[in-house]
């Protein structure tokens, strides 16, 4: 990013380094990240002017709190002591993504040129993944030095077990399984960016490929080395690609779209059939017969028209179809679709003015929050 983008004197603080990330906090605050350290710049305040404070990235660890509104990013440097940075609750993941990455490349976990592509927070788990590797930490903190990595040089194979809940990543690294459990709402994206970043490393489409290249690796390795011992150990188990949703994704979706047409032309090419059995009173006992039965299957067909099949005989019954087209016919009622609109309209307007007002409530509550705050540091 260019720091001509920066208000001045955040740009000023840069002092010529390269900003790599830049995260709005509202309001004119901003959050910008360099490759040694995270720059907070506060605009002009109700109490206060504007200021910069600068975190580096030699951090032992990072532990996050959020409240209702604001969110509080705690960054411990040991004999140092703590600094926090305090966010809006709503961009906390915007501003702890890119502060992750300085902190991992400030500790020697990534390499350079590597890239920090996606972080996720599940409760007690962390998982980081970079264009390189997976980064896992377990635990109530979000980064310590108590971490795990697979990278993906090792990687051969990766699965997704899904369950009632939550979803378990099998990753094969170093012929070893490596099981963790990310939330079903969040089990698309970890699945995305864990294929996309494999997959990119390894330069395979799918994990499917990657399974057979890794295949054909170890087969040319056993070859070359007839008689002795593999270099690579793939495990006697069971392929752990052979159940892979991921791989059943990628390999089953023509056969689930040819299935889908043929459905479709299944039932359109039956479709007609019941026009023509209602239509033509004449040959509509002919028509009646076992033949007709698969229209039967389509539940709304059931529902709407199964009981009038003998009226269909008559030949008044095209001229008696439009009197009962709305269900009320004879009955002294009318629908009552019209009122039913009129109170759907009455309702968004309310929903329009309490949404309006709980917007005007929350902008006076950052105001009170951001004096009570500004009070306590005494500026």
């Amino acid at each position: 990013m260019s720091q001509a983008d920066l208000p001045s004197m955040l740009a000023g603080a840069v002092d010529g380094e390269d900003v790599v990330a830049h995260v709005d906090l509202g309001g004119e605050d901003a959050l910008a990240v360099t490759p040694t350290r995270t720059l907070v710049y506060r605009a002009d305040g109700l109490l206060s002017d504007e200021s910069v404070t600068e975190y580096p990235h030699d951090v032992e660890r990072i532990d996050v709190s959020e409240g209702r509104r604001k969110a509080k990013i705690q960054l411990e440097y040991g004999l140092d002591g703590t600094e926090t940075i305090t966010v809006p609750t709503k961009r906390v993941d915007d501003a702890l993504h890119p502060i992750l990455a300085g902190v991992l490349s400030a500790a020697g976990l990534t390499d350079p040129g590597e890239s920090v592509l996606r972080t996720f927070r599940f409760s007690e788990l962390t998982l980081i993944v970079t264009s390189d590797r997976l980064v896992k930490h377990v635990g109530s903190a979000v980064w310590d030095e108590e971490y795990e990595e697979f990278h993906f040089d090792d990687v051969t194979g990766l699965d997704f077990e899904e369950g009632t809940v939550a979803t378990s990543v099998v990753l094969t690294h170093a012929g070893r399984q490596e099981r963790f459990k990310a939330p079903n709402e969040s089990k698309r994206a970890v699945r995305e960016a864990l294929i996309d970043a494999i997959c990119e490393y390894h330069d395979v489409g799918s994990p499917a490929e990657l399974r057979a290249k890794r295949a054909d690796t170890a087969e040319d390795g056993n070859d070359a080395d007839r008689g002795g011992a593999s270099t690579t150990d793939f495990g006697d188990g069971p392929d752990p690609l052979s159940a892979s949703p991921a791989a059943e994704d990628e390999g089953s979706e023509p056969e689930a779209s040819a299935e889908a047409a043929e459905t479709a032309e299944s039932v359109g090419s039956a479709a007609p059939a019941t026009p023509e059995g209602t239509t033509a009173p004449e040959d509509s006992a002919a028509e009646a017969t076992p033949d007709a039965d698969p229209l039967v299957s389509d539940p709304v067909e059931t529902g709407a028209s199964g009981a009038e099949p003998a009226e269909s005989e008559g030949p008044d019954a095209a001229a008696a179809e439009p009197e009962q087209g709305d269900g009320f016919g004879g009955s002294g009622f009318e629908p009552a679709g019209v009122e039913e609109e009129s109170l759907a309209d009455e309702v968004a307007a309310l929903r329009e003015t309490v949404e309006a007002q709980s917007e005007q409530l929350d902008r006076q509550a950052e105001l009170i929050e951001q004096l009570i705050e500004e009070l306590r540091r005494g500026r």
